[in-house]
């Protein structure tokens, strides 16, 4: 034990270790009580990638996420004063709802305390798997800071997301099961927010088998363990669907662990992130939220690293909100041409609207919408744009319907982003 440091979240750790023995252990606390989640090969996206791809589905555990492992494990730690006493943690999504759910199946009450503009929907189900919540603050440290006090006041045990050995033990099962699983794995690729479940699945992985290699993922809008790992300024922050790896500080203990065990810590920005999130749904038939794609990403953003490998892929967790999922749904079919959206002038008079829909639909183009506008727009007061929504095969398919209205004599152009430059 060489000293203790502080994180964001106000608490100052133990500078240790974990061994596979701690993670042995875990594993068999936990078993049972957690989903020994599948382990499955992904042949589409394989296909796609050129690497034999294989996926650990945390997203089928009962709340989403892989953070019932770690925070059932660090539960069943404490003593019977400290079970009484009762547990906090701070958390705007994943961690709250594993320590929510495992506290109350063991009667040990928990606070957890969420920033104010954590999304209802989080907050509700946090309350319903039997937590008390706490809605304080403007952000994470805020609503740490506030848990610092209900922590000394009332004495609380905190159960950090990462930056504890137990926490970390728990995380670590996941790569204990899918080695297990699937032995023949040349890479592991672990989404990183704080650091505690790839601290966890690299010490399992390379006890298992030292010649593996482990990446690291990082959303680069918060490349915060990177940064950390060379010292440089940190420089997180701003907005990314990857949210549940947005985090700006690292944790403390999980550093020397990833810089003794992985082998790279890989970026992708929120396009890659987008796209991954869309694949796993249009390839995989999975929902996973932009953090538990974020393996997926990586791969397809750095080929070369893994291409003609057998690749394992931590799908850390499937809580996406529903809108979210829906638009990027929507806008991948507009990327790939399969949706696209129109604007076409026209003269003001009867039976132009239906000779240009009569024009698409004998193209093949599905009109599902509509605006005519004669208002508001620059054109002549005499004529009219119609924004129209088609459905389309592809970005072939595109450019024939903006060829076809260009030679009946309609200026039209496109306004969704399948093709830089179109117009007719």
């Amino acid at each position: 034990m060489g000293g203790v440091q502080g994180d964001e979240f106000g608490c100052y750790a133990p500078v240790m270790t974990v061994t596979i023995d701690d993670i042995r252990k875990a594993a068999e606390a936990i078993a049972g009580a957690v989903v020994a989640t599948p382990t499955l090969p992904a042949r589409r996206l394989g296909g796609i990638t050129g690497a034999e791809i294989v996926l650990k589905l945390e997203s089928r555990q009962y709340t989403g996420s892989f953070k019932e492992r770690g925070a059932l494990n660090k539960l069943l730690t404490l003593t019977e004063s400290e079970r009484k006493a009762g547990v906090i943690a701070v958390s705007a999504g994943n961690h709250a709802q594993g320590v929510a759910r495992h506290a109350g199946r063991l009667g040990v009450p928990a606070v957890i305390v969420m920033p104010r503009a954590t999304p209802f929907t989080k907050a509700e189900q946090t309350r319903r798997l039997g937590a008390r919540v706490i809605l304080h603050g403007a952000d994470l440290s805020e609503a740490a800071d506030h848990a610092q006090e209900l922590m000394r006041a009332r004495g609380y045990v905190f159960i950090h997301p990462y930056d504890d050995p137990a926490i970390i033990a728990g995380q670590g099962t996941t790569a204990l099961e899918m080695l297990e699983a699937v032995p023949g794995l040349d890479c592991l690729v672990v989404p990183i927010g704080g650091g505690g479940l790839i601290a966890g699945c690299a010490v399992a992985a390379k006890a298992l088998k030292p010649g593996i290699e482990i990446y690291g993922v990082e959303a680069a809008l918060y490349p915060s363990m990177l940064q950390a790992l060379r010292g440089l300024e940190a420089s997180s922050g701003g907005h990314s669907i990857a949210e549940g790896i947005a985090v700006k500080r690292p944790g403390t203990l999980t550093r020397p662990i990833i810089a003794r065990h992985v082998e790279e810590i890989l970026l992708v920005g929120e396009d890659a992130l987008e796209r991954a999130v869309e694949m796993m749904a249009e390839s995989e038939k999975l929902v996973a939220e932009g953090a538990g794609a974020a393996a997926l990403a990586a791969v397809r953003a750095h080929p070369e690293r893994f291409r003609g490998r057998k690749v394992g892929l931590v799908v850390s967790g499937g809580n996406i909100d529903a809108r979210v999922l829906a638009s990027i749904l929507m806008r991948g079919l507009a990327r790939e041409g399969r949706l696209a959206r129109f604007r076409i002038e026209i003269s003001d008079e009867p039976g132009l609207l239906a000779r240009v829909a009569g024009l698409i639909g004998k193209i093949g183009g599905n009109i599902i919408e509509v605006n005519h506008q004669r208002l508001f727009y620059d054109v002549p007061v005499t004529m009219a744009e119609l924004d129209v929504v088609a459905e389309t095969r592809n970005l072939e398919h595109v450019k024939e319907i903006l060829a076809a209205l260009a030679a009946a004599g309609y200026k039209s152009r496109l306004l969704s982003s399948t093709d830089s430059a179109s117009e007719g």
